[in-house]
């Protein structure tokens, strides 16, 4: 039994499409969901659900009746305080689980940045996620991929509208990528596979060398029309978070994030790609997710 979190989300609906698309004679899915009527019909007819959240340790208990394998992924919630208590009240009824349910692997989506991230806010409450987790002696895999393509898609309206494309980050420094689909597949890659052992990173990187100047430039040629970039100071990215109701700390850990990003380098060009793991570049997402998107 493969138990899945976070379903209905970008990365989790990957992951669990995969799994099913694996056909007969591969383990069943199990999903902890906190609202079973947000699963697609075609998902619902095909999977054991549990319904609630995986922080809770009950439900995580119950998920795990059963299950060799999980996959895990912590939401963001910009109304938590503190990232490291966010991310260890998931992660302690995990490793609980871990001891006593019997779950052999675990499959988790962090980040890049170990042993370069230094006070990197949520980045750091990642990496120290999985310290936690491989400490129980499971077999572990890290999922580490940098900058997410979907992000882009908070910015769609400004992007189509005003030719703006926003960011907090050195806008003429390499910045790592890797879309949510390559992702998943290298989830379910993991899950479907009892043949692994120990613990090990696996870096998520697409093959792109893009600035987000660069990243400006594809933007334009994909959508035919002008697109610029501009640069957000710390402090107005911050105040923007807070109008738009994050917590005080989460705010804080953000920023942090970011600052460690620009100073440390964390998803720079230092970073390999890894294409044979992350294969879809940045102008393929751009056309195939994108800019639908945007026409539609």
């Amino acid at each position: 039994m493969i138990v899945v979190t976070t379903p209905t989300g970008q990365i989790g609906r990957e992951v669990v499409a995969r799994l099913l698309a694996a056909g007969e004679g591969s383990a069943p899915v199990r999903v902890i969901v906190r609202d079973p009527g947000s699963l697609a019909p075609q998902v619902r007819e095909r999977v054991d659900v549990v319904q609630g959240s995986h922080a809770d340790a009950a439900v995580l208990k119950e998920a795990c009746q059963g299950a060799d394998r999980v996959f895990w992924l912590v939401p963001p919630s910009p109304f938590a305080e503190h990232a490291d208590t966010y991310f260890g009240a998931f992660t302690e009824p995990l490793c609980e689980v871990i001891g006593t349910h019997g779950v052999e692997r675990v499959v988790a989506v962090s980040t890049l940045g170990r042993g370069v991230a230094r006070n990197a806010g949520l980045i750091s409450a990642g990496l120290a996620m999985d310290e936690t987790i491989a400490a129980t002696g499971v077999h572990y895999r890290a999922l580490c991929p940098p900058a997410l393509m979907e992000n882009t898609l908070r910015q769609l309206a400004a992007i189509r509208d005003t030719g703006v494309f926003a960011t907090p980050l050195v806008t003429d420094r390499v910045l790592r990528l890797c879309a949510t689909r390559d992702i998943g597949a290298a989830a379910a890659r993991l899950l479907l596979d009892d043949s692994w052992t120990g613990r090990a990173d696996v870096p998520l990187v697409s093959p792109d060398d893009l600035t987000p100047e660069g990243m400006a430039g594809v933007l334009a040629e994909v959508l035919g029309r002008p697109v610029r970039t501009e640069f957000v100071p710390l402090a107005e990215q911050r105040a923007g978070l807070l109008r738009a109701g994050a917590a005080e700390g989460w705010a804080r850990d953000y920023i942090d994030m970011v600052r460690a990003q620009n100073d440390q380098g964390i998803y720079g060009s230092s970073q390999p790609t890894t294409p044979d793991l992350a294969p879809t570049t940045f102008r393929q997402w751009c056309e195939e997710v994108l800019r639908p998107a945007a026409e539609g």
